[in-house]
C-alpha cells in the first residue's frame, strides 16, 4: 500500500475529504521526524514505538571490488511494534 491507497483508506474509513486525510496524515509524519531528529521517541501505545538507533563504525566489503571500507558511525530511525499490532498481524 503506498501513501495515495492509504490516504483513500483513511478518507473511506472516516468519511472525510482524501485532501483532509492528506493534510492529517502527512502533519503525522512530520510531528514523527521532527521528534526523531530531536531524539525524542514516539510511542503509540498498542501500536508501537519510533525511536532513533545509533550504528557504531564498523568495516565492510564492496561488493564491486571485494575491497574493505569503513561505515561512518549513524543515527537510523527504527520502529518496533507494540503488542496489539504484533496481536493483529499473527
Amino acid at each position: 500500500m503506498n501513501k495515495t491507497a492509504l490516504i483513500e483508506e483513511i478518507a473511506k474509513d472516516t468519511k472525510m475529504p482524501k485532501a483532509t486525510c492528506k493534510l492529517a496524515l502527512d502533519s503525522f509524519v512530520k510531528t514523527v521526524e521532527l521528534n526523531l531528529k530531536k531524539g525524542n521517541p514516539v510511542v503509540l501505545t498498542g501500536f508501537g514505538t519510533f525511536t532513533v538507533m545509533k550504528r557504531k563504525e564498523r568495516f565492510g566489503v564492496n561488493p564491486a571490488t571485494g575491497d574493505k571500507m569503513k561505515i561512518k558511525a549513524k543515527k537510523v530511525p527504527k520502529f518496533k511494534a507494540g503488542k496489539k499490532l504484533k496481536d493483529v498481524v499473527a
